[in-house]
């Protein structure tokens, strides 16, 4: 009796961890100037679907670029090719 309830709550505190890991989703970017000064930074999901971020410093473009992507990913969801899909038993 006492191996079964070991291995149910085993089983509970897995549970729990998989569903408090947060979602990385690494995404390549790219990054210029444009000819006024501004910094422009570009991402693509998949073919069609990208978002765009700008700002005065590279580091405001990237900080732009990844608010977009996260209203992007809320709305379209990753696409499968940044999908990692975990089997926990």
């Amino acid at each position: 009796m006492q191996d079964r309830v070991k291995t149910a709550l085993a089983g509970l505190a897995r549970y729990a961890r998989i569903q408090h890991m947060a979602r990385v989703v690494h995404v390549p970017y790219a990054i210029e100037q444009d000819e006024d000064g501004v910094w422009c930074a570009s991402a693509q999901l998949r073919p069609g679907v990208g978002a765009v971020g700008d700002g005065s410093t590279p580091e405001d473009a990237i900080e732009d670029l990844r608010a977009a992507l996260e209203v992007l990913l809320a709305e379209t969801g990753p696409p499968d090719e940044l999908t990692l899909t975990l089997n926990a038993a």
